[in-house]
């Protein structure tokens, strides 16, 4: 086995990461598969992932790269803001792909400027991944990928993923000692809201919570699954927090930077009545996914949920919001104050 691969794997260690493994180009051939049966089970999802399928073939994009490092970094550990429990998903609280000022990112440049300083020539994707991360993980024997697919490590579900392409053919894979799922044990598909979780290692895309709350949810009154959505404004945790086996894994321990003083400044009421400049201010630097010109979903989802959590502390906000800048958002607040009888 060569030296190399263990050098990189111990300089991930030292810097920030749980787990490193390094496989084959030719490891993510099985992707391809996998990705053709998600698309056969749900036919209405390969528009958005008929892109996917590069992925098991990035020597057509990459004909350089020989191998890919694969890294995996626990995040259950941090402070849960009381008041964003159960609106915003835990990964997203917790997302420093992008942000400068976090451990997440600054390793990550400080790993990767470790692969160039050894003659390496390198490539990677910060935001989404170069690769399917779970796949080559598991493919590295990181982790195993559960029922809800997510992957888990001993630690759980609550990892962040990350991957390097490199030009060395190398190879330095662990034996997995996490047992399969317990087989009789479903529920994490009884629990998912909306049923997109509807048998096991497999998921629809198009109605998962996350995904109406971030790429989605053009027009939430008429989403025949908008009341499932519940509280959740951006992303949803319900599969990984009912397993059994992240039970006790998530311990918080630790504050993340600048969450404490972010989660002050959201809430359903307040969303609502944030402009254009604040929505692009506040919200815009932590929860990307959503485009400045996207920015009106904000408040359609914080309507959504005061309707399906309705307190009497949102009925003037509602109101408020029939009046709001954006046709979308008067749309949404007075279908609301109709079906709420506020009016």
């Amino acid at each position: 086995m060569s030296s190399l691969a263990w050098e990189i794997k111990n300089a991930a260690l030292e810097m920030g990461y749980q787990k490193c493994g390094i496989i084959k180009i030719a490891d993510m051939a099985g992707y391809e598969q996998k990705l053709s049966e998600r698309i056969e089970a749900f036919p209405e999802v390969r528009p958005a992932m008929e892109g996917f399928f590069r992925f098991a073939h990035l020597e057509d994009e990459f004909p350089w790269a020989k191998s890919i490092v694969v890294c995996v970094r626990h995040y259950g550990r941090y402070i849960i803001p009381k008041n964003l429990k159960g609106l915003i998903g835990k990964y997203y609280l917790f997302d420093g792909r992008l942000d400068e000022q976090t451990d997440q990112y600054q390793d990550s440049v400080r790993f990767e400027d470790y692969l160039k300083e050894l003659g390496l020539k390198v490539a990677t994707e910060r935001k989404f991944g170069i690769t399917a991360l779970r796949w080559a993980a598991q493919q590295a024997g990181l982790g195993v990928v559960r029922k809800n697919n997510f992957l888990y490590t001993e630690l759980g579900s609550w990892v962040n993923l990350a991957a390097w392409l490199i030009d060395r053919e190398l190879e330095l894979k662990a034996i997995p000692t996490l047992k399969e799922c317990p087989e009789k044990c479903d529920l994490c598909i009884m629990a998912c809201p909306t049923g997109s979780l509807s048998q096991p290692y497999a998921m629809n895309r198009s109605t998962c919570i996350s995904c109406i709350t971030t790429w989605e949810g053009w027009d939430l009154m008429r989403d025949e699954h908008r009341a499932e959505l519940g509280r959740w404004i951006y992303g949803c945790d319900v599969c990984q927090d009912v397993c059994p086996l992240n039970h006790g894994r998530w311990q918080e321990t630790v504050e993340y930077p600048g969450l404490s003083e972010l989660s002050s400044l959201i809430s359903l009421e307040k969303i609502l009545e944030m402009d254009e400049k604040t929505l692009e201010q506040v919200l815009k630097p932590k929860f990307w996914y959503i485009k400045r010109s996207d920015n009106w979903k904000w408040k359609t989802k914080a309507i959504n949920a005061m309707v399906n959590c309705y307190d009497d502390r949102y009925r003037q906000p509602i109101l408020d919001a029939c009046n709001d800048s954006h046709p979308k958002v008067r749309e949404m607040a007075e279908w609301a104050s109709h079906k709420l009888n506020l009016v």
